[in-house]
């Protein structure tokens, strides 16, 4: 208890740290009544769908969830299926590489009386469609190369390629426990005894027993991979609307400053290519990386005066508003699944 008190209190001081460092290498020696200014210039009939934009992303995931889980038989309200994605996306966004999001959200579907076993396979499922959306996109556009996109891309292109990089090995991992998970598990354990004798990690049955637990998961994924490839490409293009409907909020933000010139394909990809970068990062939500590829990329199409009001709105938008939205629905959820758990007890 006290372990999960003192990582809760460490992890809201690191985002701290790093929105405080975020916040001063962006406004540095800005104009800040200027910034201000055009900000609030911004057209709110484009800032508003922005924010609906937002909703539909975090509600993607809730239609993925509730289609997998009747597609494993499992009962569950679409209501909850919303609770789990705001759960999910918002321990996902303060934690460094999403890392807290998946297990904040198991928690909360066992107190709903669903099955970690199942649970497990499905938010394997969500990860791996998820990350393989992005990666193919990223695959996309760097192996066409369109020409317009890499002359805005070559300022951040060491930064790109690494974020891909990190990415095609994420997803190679992923489905190398899927496709063979006793491979895996034989590195995992032999990794496992290097660090114990190296004293960087203590009691190896432990965490043999974790590594186990994680492979004996991926199993159960991989044999639905297998038995339902339908519902897979389902989830696919789901989950490609889903990323499109959140790197579209740029294009609204561009627009909001009855900007024109570039059209949504060329904005859309510009923002789909600063989340295949920052992606892996280890810090929450990209925080600082995103914010600063995105002054790179977009100096040509916002200019110079707009490119900061422009990523204030953007980034605001689809990172803290969607913090807070799914912040404030968190605490919701824990009284709805807590009162649901009560009503079951008695």
């Amino acid at each position: 208890m006290k372990k999960s008190v003192l990582k809760r209190i460490l992890n809201i001081l690191f985002l701290v740290v790093v929105f405080t460092l975020t916040v001063w290498s962006v406004f540095r020696g800005q104009d800040l009544d200027q910034v201000l200014e055009h900000i609030t210039s911004a057209n709110l009939m484009y800032v508003v769908p922005a924010i609906a934009c937002v909703i539909g992303f975090i509600l993607g995931e809730s239609v993925i969830l509730y289609y997998l889980f009747r597609t494993l038989g499992t009962k569950v309200k679409m209501s909850h299926c919303c609770l789990y994605s705001f759960i999910g996306f918002f321990y996902s966004s303060i934690t460094p590489s999403a890392s807290g999001g998946q297990p904040m959200q198991i928690i909360a579907m066992r107190k709903d009386h669903i099955p970690v076993a199942v649970s497990s396979v499905v938010l394997v499922v969500v990860t791996i469609i998820y990350k393989l959306v992005l990666v193919l996109i990223g695959a996309v556009i760097m192996l066409l190369r369109p020409e317009k996109l890499m002359l805005y891309l070559e300022p951040v292109a060491p930064i790109i390629y690494l974020g891909m990089a990190l990415n095609v090995v994420c997803i190679a991992v992923l489905l190398m426990l899927l496709f063979m998970p006793n491979l895996i598990r034989w590195f995992a354990l032999k990794l496992m005894k290097l660090l114990c004798r190296i004293r960087l990690v203590r009691n190896y049955e432990f965490q043999a027993q974790r590594i186990d637990r994680v492979v004996g998961q991926y199993k159960a994924a991989a044999d639905f991979f297998r038995n339902h490839l339908l519902v897979m490409f389902n989830v696919f293009v789901i989950t490609l609307v889903q990323r499109c409907v959140l790197f579209f909020i740029t294009w609204l933000t561009y627009r909001s400053f009855n900007l024109s010139g570039e059209s949504v394909p060329v904005v859309v990809s510009l923002q789909a290519m600063i989340s295949v970068a920052a992606d892996m990062i280890p810090l929450p939500g990209g925080m600082g990386v995103s914010e600063n590829m995105f002054l790179e990329i977009f100096h040509p199409i916002f200019g110079a005066d707009l490119v900061l009001p422009g990523m204030v709105i953007s980034r605001g938008l689809s990172y803290y508003t969607q913090l807070i939205i799914s912040g404030v629905m968190t605490l919701v959820s824990f009284v709805v699944i807590r009162e649901k758990k009560e009503k079951g007890t008695q």
